[in-house]
């Protein structure tokens, strides 16, 4: 077997499961159930987030680096972020893991660009698909890799589906949310293996493209069992899953209040002063 090209040896372990509310728990055998516990509980804990973006930082994708900023810091992430540090402390534990790049669809029909990261992961003999960094409409824990299957956490349900080839195009599969009017596309992808430059491409896109939906504007998300928040720039919205929607409009010093409780990310001082002046800048 060929040497693994992702560098997960920086990865303290420990440190992470303090992160997501886990200390105690060894040992983590590589099964579904333990699948299930850890997408939970970072879910829960670490919220989809773009300020650095907003902030104009470099965002470093190698292990060492996202374990300063999600586990050390306190910050949350978005999906490149989150997802291959889940992915690296999955293959610490010893699930073989296998990191795909997939088109986001938010119910559109518009094939869009490789700008999500997501994991098909093997657990008791079969694959799932795992994705803890989707934001709000993301799946709370894993949904069985198997055209029909479904998964209901809380009052969510999500289902996937495998789409047939399209012209020279390949099968591939969909991810859906359940919504009042019906089924809800969340992106697709192609089971295909990338190398890490596919990821740092994409990566670079989605964090410095005007055209990008993260670049020049707060996007933070993060789903429970009952409820969805949203934070766009000084939008703050509430979905249920009878649609219902709550929405406030928040002042700039508001803002940070709320990235710190509704989202539970940690900000110092500076940081909390800087995002301040970007959201009224934005308004």
């Amino acid at each position: 077997m060929s040497p693994s090209p992702w560098d997960t040896t920086p990865l303290d372990l420990d440190a992470y499961l303090s992160r997501i509310r886990l200390t105690g728990r060894h040992p983590l055998p590589p099964t579904a159930a333990t699948l299930r516990t850890l997408q939970r509980a970072h879910t829960a804990a670490v919220s989809f987030e773009n300020l650095d973006v907003l902030l104009g930082r470099d965002m470093p994708l190698d292990t060492a680096a996202l374990q300063r900023k999600i586990v050390h810091a306190g910050r949350g992430g978005y999906c490149f972020e989150q997802n291959l540090l889940f992915a690296a402390v999955l293959e610490r534990l010893g699930f073989p893991v296998v990191r795909h790049l997939a088109r986001v669809r938010r119910g559109s029909t518009r094939v869009r660009r490789r700008s999500h990261t997501t994991l098909v992961v093997e657990a008791d003999g079969r694959p799932w698909l795992c994705d803890a960094g989707f934001g709000d409409e993301g799946p709370l824990e894993p949904v069985p890799l198997t055209p029909g299957a479904t998964v209901t956490t809380g009052d969510w349900t999500w289902r996937l589906e495998l789409e047939p080839p399209a012209g020279p195009a390949p099968e591939q599969w969909a991810l859906r949310s359940l919504h009042p009017d019906g089924w809800f596309d969340v992106y697709s992808f192609r089971p295909e293996h990338h190398a890490p430059d596919d990821f740092e491409s994409a990566h670079y896109w989605t964090s410095h493209h005007p055209r990008s939906p993260f670049t020049g504007r707060v996007v933070v998300q993060r789903g429970d069992d009952h409820a969805r928040h949203t934070l766009t720039d000084r939008t703050l919205a509430v979905r249920y899953a009878d649609g219902r929607l709550l929405r406030t409009e928040l002042a700039p010093d508001e803002v940070v209040h709320v990235l710190r409780g509704t989202f539970g990310i940690t900000l110092g001082a500076q940081d909390a002063v800087l995002l301040q002046q970007r959201v009224a800048e934005l308004a």
